[in-house]
């Protein structure tokens, strides 16, 4: 660190935080670095909570422990002071209520995105720093008025909070940076689709998620399955990150492997077809566009390729037929199930016993 003096982070982070970052680094336990540092292991857990505040003791030990300098400590002390009482004053502005009321802050703590707290100013500080802002007029700049902007602009209107959709689309991306992908390349994506269409017959979504993310990756784009909030109504979003690093996130949200599978080479099919400056967020209430038609009949014909559509069509309605129909085209039945009530050729309440659903653990 050439600079011990300069350090000012862009929003409210505690000084524990860089300790408990460079613990990790070093594979050092609480009770490692207390034992270094001759002090209680619980002075360590208040310091990384950010409960304890750094004396001139305490960063000399820091120093000597850890690295840096004593004023590097005592600096990174004090820039975090000066953060929370301005976190302070903002926190108990009517905008910051508000604000905080559209965060989906209690499901965020619960899957663990953020760290639980009890008060609004620890509330605040810690959706401030998931969403890597210093204000909230920033977070609205960010995401209200910049990335939701465009997604709502660009994909159907459905019901959704805006906060509730940003705080999944800001999970999406810290899972995605956790993803090792191969460059982008869409031809070999294209390519792999039929590879990915075989997964739809795997059962057990323990195997076939982490398969689909391996394949995805190794074209270059991550792919994220993630639960949403209640207020984000979102099954699915296609987007860039940069222009080397598509993501494609699921929800999983209708819980069955019809709706599931649709919605990835629904996705797959923005990526490959649209702009790559554009978001394809998609939920209830779909508008008919052209790029979502375009993505809706590129799904259906990488599902059940187009030698089978007139078969397909002419299908008796019952289990053992789509069953036969579904082996041999290579996918589930349960999305064969699904085609044909999308098609109209079956009642939405027929042969949804062969469609595969699913359940969110709590862990």
């Amino acid at each position: 660190m050439n600079d011990d003096t300069s350090f000012n982070p862009d929003w409210i982070s505690p000084p524990g935080e860089t300790v408990a970052t460079i613990m990790e680094e070093r594979r050092l336990t609480l009770a490692d670095l207390a034992r270094r540092m001759k002090r209680q292991t619980s002075d360590i857990e208040d310091l990384i909570h950010g409960r304890a505040a750094i004396t001139d003791e305490f960063a000399q030990q820091l120093a000597d422990t850890l690295g840096a300098t004593k004023a590097f400590w005592t600096s990174r002390e004090s820039q975090y002071q000066r953060d929370l009482a301005r976190l302070l004053q903002t926190s108990a502005s009517p905008e910051s209520a508000t604000w905080l009321s559209d965060i989906p802050v209690n499901e965020m703590a619960k899957w663990g995105w953020v760290e639980a707290a009890s008060d609004r100013v620890a509330k605040v500080a810690a959706c401030l720093r998931f969403f890597g802002v210093s204000t909230v007029k920033a977070w609205r700049d960010t995401y209200s008025e910049g990335m939701l902007s465009v997604a709502f602009k660009t994909s159907p209107t459905f019901e959704s909070d805006p906060g509730a959709v940003a705080a999944w689309l800001r999970q999406g991306e810290i899972e995605a940076s956790k993803i090792e992908c191969d460059t982008w390349d869409p031809e070999r994506f294209r390519q792999f689709l039929s590879a990915i269409r075989e997964l739809t017959r795997e059962k057990d979504p323990d195997v076939f998620i982490p398969e689909l993310i391996r394949l995805c990756a190794s074209c270059g784009v991550a792919v994220v399955v993630l639960r949403a909030p209640k207020k984000c109504r979102a099954c699915g979003v296609s987007r860039f990150l940069t222009p080397a690093r598509p993501l494609l996130m699921l929800s999983f949200r209708y819980l069955s492997d019809d709706h599931f599978w649709f919605a990835f080479f629904h996705e797959a099919g923005h990526l490959l077809l649209h702009s790559e400056s554009s978001i394809f967020l998609e939920g209830e209430g779909r508008l008919s566009t052209t790029e979502e038609e375009e993505a809706n009949t590129f799904a259906a014909n990488t599902l059940i390729p187009l030698e089978y559509q007139d078969e397909l069509m002419n299908l008796p309605a019952n289990g053992v037929g789509v069953m036969r129909f579904a082996k041999r085209v290579g996918v589930s039945p349960g999305i064969v199930v699904g085609q044909l009530q999308h098609r109209g050729i079956l009642g939405r309440n027929q042969l949804n016993n062969l469609k595969r659903r699913y359940t969110w653990t709590e862990d």
